[in-house]
């Protein structure tokens, strides 16, 4: 089975001089890693691709996902990333554009993220991790993990309900819980070392691909 493509968001804000990242617990009823503590995120939708964000990818963010995606499939990630989030957190990720959104030509998936007044804006986000399931899973995703601050998520935390437990949490706390999975202790990881230093994450380090096997999980850094 091919894997599908798949979006996840990071949202981080700095709390009493710790990072804390937005997450949440996947119901027991989920096919797919049920009961386990994730960032908001989902498979990419043919709509997402149909959706002209208000501001584009930063130029190293979009050559590095230009390294296995096409541009507008990069653009793609990066907007079912932020229209996952504000499904299941009711963050949306965007600019006010001014009730100048022609609705009629914007997909109906997007209807509610335009309602709150906002476009979606792919100008903060970094591209800093992805994954790969393995072959043989009842279903196979291969993600591309977004990082963003929440100083540009607006609206009340809330969501569909899909995500339960939604909360802050320190990135050492997050790591040690029993329900958070493998590969999102990596990618927490990796969110620890991009925002080790004061101010934004630099967009060009490597990306750190976790590919697991039957052999085990693996990880390596795309070149």
């Amino acid at each position: 089975m091919r894997p599908r493509d798949a979006a996840t968001l990071i949202l981080f804000r700095r709390r009493a001089g710790e990072v804390e990242v937005l997450m949440g617990r996947r119901s027991p009823r989920h096919a797919f890693m049920p009961n386990t503590f994730v960032f908001p995120g989902g498979r990419v939708d043919p709509e997402d691709g149909r959706v002209a964000p208000a501001a584009d990818l930063r130029k190293p963010v979009l050559e590095r996902l230009q390294r296995n995606a096409t541009a507008r499939r990069a653009r793609a990630l990066g907007l079912a990333a932020i229209r996952e989030a504000f499904e299941e957190t009711g963050l949306a990720v965007g600019m006010p554009h001014g009730g100048e959104a022609d609705m009629d030509r914007i997909p109906a998936s997007w209807h509610p993220f335009y309602e709150t007044g906002l476009a979606p804006r792919l100008d903060v986000l970094d591209y800093v991790f992805r994954a790969i399931t393995p072959r043989g899973d009842v279903r196979r995703f291969h993600a591309r993990f977004f990082l963003a601050d929440s100083r540009h998520a607006h609206g009340e935390l809330g969501g569909s309900g899909e995500l339960q437990d939604l909360q802050w949490i320190a990135i050492d706390r997050a790591v040690a819980l029993p329900a958070t999975p493998g590969v999102t202790a990596r990618a927490l990881q990796e969110v620890r070392h991009r925002t080790a230093e004061a101010g934004r994450p630099h967009p060009s380090p490597p990306v750190p691909l976790y590919h697991g096997t039957r052999y085990g999980d693996r990880v390596r850094l795309d070149p």
